[in-house]
């Protein structure tokens, strides 16, 4: 091959790279030039799309939905209900440990209480 070829084919395949890393997604902007460009956008650890400020907004919800809860039926009825989980099957196992009481869910649900009208 010549020397025109191998850099044909080196800007083909840097070409290839760069369209496919634009197929998940691009962000554009203007170059101080006046150029518009379209660069890959990032994506958070190659996952589908789920940030940090996501996941820990869902962490909160449920730590605010358990303290609902345990104000709703009472600490002594939501352990009990928690325990009769804990002796299911596996999956529910593990949900009552999800489930379980820890010292943020019932900070919250004394809150709770006391804004309740």
């Amino acid at each position: 091959m010549t020397h025109q070829e191998i850099e044909f084919h080196q800007r083909v395949e840097r070409l290839s790279r760069r369209h496919a890393a634009l197929v998940h997604g691009a962000d554009t902007y203007l170059r101080a030039d006046g150029l518009l460009v379209a660069a890959p956008r990032r994506r958070w650890s190659g996952r589908a799309g789920l940030s940090m400020k996501a996941l820990a907004l869902c962490v909160l919800a449920f730590i605010l939905f358990k303290g609902f809860l345990i104000v709703a039926v009472g600490a002594v009825t939501y352990d009990s209900r928690v325990e009769r989980l804990a002796q299911g099957t596996p999956a529910e196992a593990i949900g009552a440990w999800a489930m379980q009481r820890e010292p943020v869910s019932d900070w919250l649900a004394q809150e709770m209480r006391r804004w309740r009208f």
